[in-house]
């Protein structure tokens, strides 16, 4: 019974997601993307970068039904410019970190969404780092203007699995955002995010209603004892994957050497 309950109550959410749903996350996106980029463009870049965005995030969990649980403010309060390195369970991480994070902060965004008309416009205004991965050269740039952000005291939101998860389950998590940290000596604070692959997965066009639990975890500073870049990675995936399901976590691939 509590099935057939499940399955009207999506049949009209899809009605109302079309209706209503859709098209407000196309407004209220390009009014976004107008407020943040002209506001970046005459005032404080930092303010306009933030605040518009912020509701953003927390309206479209709303339109959407999303339920949006934080836990561990505390441990990043008094962070002014730190690495925060999340697992990327789907297209709803935008939202949640956006609306729920209480930080400001850059994205490391894929190049392709600077095309996206009105938001790849308004991202540069922002100063988000696109990620050209087209050549060494082109990585090398991305780099360069990652550490030229972080100089100014910015933070950055990096996705070290590179993309989305098919499955839900965290993969790999590559080094990048550990160079950055360890470069500029800046904390690297994991978050989790759980439910947002069962919200929106890569495999689905429309997001359906549920709840997401974004956790903030204490704060690792790379200049301690014992924490090279390949600690860091593997520490922090750890410490991510603890706020997963277990079935979700990583889980290391026993080589021919381990067997």
């Amino acid at each position: 019974m509590k099935k057939v309950f499940y399955y009207i109550a999506l049949f009209f959410y899809r009605i109302y997601e079309v209706v209503i749903g859709l098209p407000m996350l196309i407004i209220a996106t390009i009014i976004t993307c107008l407020v943040t980029g002209f506001g970046c463009m005459w005032g404080d870049v930092k303010w306009w970068s933030y605040y518009p965005a912020t509701v953003w995030g927390k309206l479209m969990c709303w339109v959407f039904w999303v339920i949006v649980d934080v836990s561990g403010f505390d441990n990043a309060a008094d962070i002014k410019s730190c690495v925060y390195v999340a697992n990327h369970q789907s297209a709803f991480d935008i939202f949640v970190a956006f609306g729920y994070l209480r930080h400001n902060f850059l994205w490391m965004m894929k190049k392709s969404l600077k095309k996206v008309p009105f938001l790849g416009w308004a991202c540069g205004k922002m100063g988000q780092v696109f990620v050209d991965k087209s050549s060494p050269a082109a990585v090398k740039a991305t780099m360069e203007t990652a550490e030229m952000r972080l100089k100014e005291g910015r933070s950055m939101v990096i996705f070290p699995e590179g993309t989305r998860s098919a499955t839900g389950k965290m993969t790999r998590f590559k080094r990048g955002a550990y160079i950055l940290a360890k470069e500029f000596n800046l904390p690297v604070v994991p978050l989790t995010i759980d439910g947002a692959f069962d919200v929106w997965p890569k495999t689905k066009w429309l997001p359906t209603f549920g709840k997401i639990q974004l956790t903030i975890h204490s704060a690792i500073f790379p200049g301690e004892e014992g924490h090279d870049i390949n600690n860091l990675v593997a520490l922090t995936q750890e410490i991510v994957g603890s706020a997963l399901p277990e079935s979700q976590r990583f889980v290391k691939p026993i080589s021919k050497r381990d067997s």
